[in-house]
């Protein structure tokens, strides 16, 4: 009979030897740490016939696919060589204490300057799956940005097939001029800048653009394999359709949470948004589109052109012609609602749905599209947009180092829990009095705080759809629709069971949305239309979170190379 006597051990050894292997085990799951170099540089690209000089990350276009695994640690340099200023947003993650990592410049940072570097030190907690980067100053996110690939830990499965082989694709746009020099000669006149000359698909236009023949994205498939798609809508201004000659695509996650699957022969996807699908390899072998094109349900220009890139069946060959999908209509607006009402978190015990049911603070912010005074443009007068009629002035010192360091005078905690004024906010076209008020005015949060907005849209010059982005947070949509937000009535149809919990949320045109969220990570968290040219115009504000009473519930020490203004 095996004691613990027959082999020496007594209490005190016992626990030695149980420490040891419980050390070791400790060891063998331990978080890895990812290091990345990104080199901001200038390159010259060619595309649609035309070459220009463009910002990249290490020369590439779209930039690098971060890889991490839940529970990591993260550290990427950024070396800025270019002649702009540069800071980048890890959009989706939710940086707990830490907006000294968060990226928007003037918001949680001073940007980076030429010939200066950053490093972004962050830790992957809590989350798994696609999400991106992307630079977040100026309209620099027209040419960097890239996706990040979030791994689960190890030996936790996909709750869903594992699929056979895994794809990249990251939505873009492309300017033959100048980005930078489009947005300053708009600026200048007072319009809208002139819009994209196309759209892209992992950087490429695809087949059906002038010179594109090799600027085509191709994804060879095996017949009868399983594929998972991890889609990113980088593009500055237009929510997308995306859709595969032949093939039906089944959702398995959104902004880096898992859905309840459902199949669906297109996506709507916003800027901002991310969305993984899986392609079955169980059409005839041959060649396919892949195809994305806007969806925009009011009369306002976009870039209508569709860009494509090829699901290439293996051994078939390259002369053969892609057939094309049917996309829904550019102003399909029925096809877009109902896409976004079969989305639902998983909700499950593993990946549960932790809807706040009471809400401590109630926030209606109204998007108003406006005028202000501009003596250099072309009628005295340029567009602005605003949140509950105040247009967002933004700082020169960064509202986290003024917050953190209580640097006064750069901004106020003023911003109205609801607008000044209110109006039947859908009805007919309202044209006068188009002015708003200006400012660096944010909103303060309790720690811990359950928080319900509701963001309406406007008829102030237009309806539009708004992706709005919220910094720090994950949030749930608990509710949507057409008209007038009623608060009455319609939180009574809100879904508190599995409503969708992402990043970034498509407010309907000419409607609202209801989010929910816990206000339990303390800082200063940037709140933003996705729309970059709207973002310009002043259609975003920041909350302040205030500190908590734990030891691990305040804003951590910035780092010591962090950019100063």
């Amino acid at each position: 009979m095996l004691t613990r006597r027959s082999f020496g051990l007594g209490k005190a050894g016992l626990f030695v030897c149980i420490f040891v292997l419980v050390s070791v085990l400790s060891i063998e799951v331990k978080a890895a740490t990812k290091k990345y170099q990104f080199n901001i540089e200038v390159k010259n690209v060619s595309r649609l016939c035309h070459a220009k000089p463009i910002v990249t990350v290490n020369g590439r276009f779209p930039g690098p696919t971060v890889y991490a695994r839940e529970g990591d640690r993260v550290l990427i340099n950024v070396t800025n060589t270019a002649q702009y200023n540069m800071s980048i947003h890890w959009h989706g993650l939710k940086q707990y204490a830490n907006g000294w990592a968060d990226g928007p410049a003037y918001i949680t940072q001073c940007p980076i300057k030429p010939g200066n570097n950053y490093v972004y030190d962050f830790n992957v907690t809590g989350q798994r799956g696609t999400l991106w980067w992307h630079a977040h100053i100026l309209w620099l996110r027209a040419t960097v940005y890239g996706a990040i690939v979030i791994l689960p830990k190890q030996g936790t499965p996909f709750p869903f097939p594992r699929p056979d082989g895994e794809e990249v694709i990251v939505f873009g746009e492309w300017w033959h001029a100048d980005v930078e020099q489009v947005v300053n000669q708009g600026n200048a006149l007072g319009l809208p800048p002139n819009m994209s000359d196309a759209h892209t698909i992992n950087g490429k236009p695809g087949p059906l653009f002038p010179c594109s023949e090799k600027h085509t994205f191709a994804m060879e498939v095996e017949q009868g394999k399983k594929y998972l798609l991890r889609i990113v809508n980088a593009a500055l201004n237009d929510e997308l359709f995306f859709a595969i000659a032949g093939h039906n695509m089944t959702v398995v996650e959104i902004d880096a949470v898992y859905t309840k699957p459902f199949m669906t022969n297109a996506i709507l996807i916003a800027p901002g948004q991310t969305t993984n699908v899986i392609v079955s390899a169980n059409q005839a072998p041959g060649r396919y589109f892949m195809a994305v094109r806007p969806f925009q349900d009011v009369p306002i220009p976009v870039d209508n052109k569709t860009a494509t890139a090829i699901l290439q069946y293996k051994n078939i060959p390259t002369t053969i012609i892609p057939t094309l999908p049917h996309l829904p209509l550019p102003n399909d607006t029925e096809f877009a609602l109902s896409y976004n009402k079969k989305l639902r978190s998983l909700n499950t015990p593993s990946f549960p749905a932790n809807v706040p049911v009471q809400v401590d603070r109630k926030l209606f912010f109204t998007i108003g599209l406006g005028k202000s005074v501009c003596a250099t443009c072309i009628n005295g007068t340029r567009l602005s947009a605003s949140l509950n009629n105040i247009t967002f002035v933004m700082p020169q010192v960064a509202l986290l180092q003024a917050h953190y360091f209580d640097v006064k005078g750069v901004f106020k905690t003023d911003f109205p829990d609801n607008p000044p004024k209110a109006f039947n906010y859908t009805g007919a076209p309202l044209t006068a009095n188009l002015f708003t008020t200006k400012g660096t005015r944010l909103s303060k949060i309790a720690f811990n705080s359950t928080v319900e907005l509701v963001i309406q849209d406007t008829n102030l010059l237009s309806v539009e759809s708004h992706p709005f982005h919220l910094h720090g947070f994950n949030f749930f949509v608990v509710g949507t629709g057409i008209g007038n937000f009623n608060p009455a009535k319609d939180p009574t149809t809100y879904n508190l069971v599995d409503p969708p919990e992402r990043n970034t949320v498509g407010v309907p045109t000419g409607g609202w949305a209801a989010i929910r969220f816990r206000a339990d990570n303390p800082g200063v968290w940037f709140f933003h239309c996705h729309l970059e040219l709207h973002t310009g115009w002043g259609l975003k504000t920041a909350f302040v979170v205030e500190d908590g009473p734990g030891k691990d519930q305040s804003v951590r020490p910035p780092p010591k190379d962090l950019p100063q203004c």
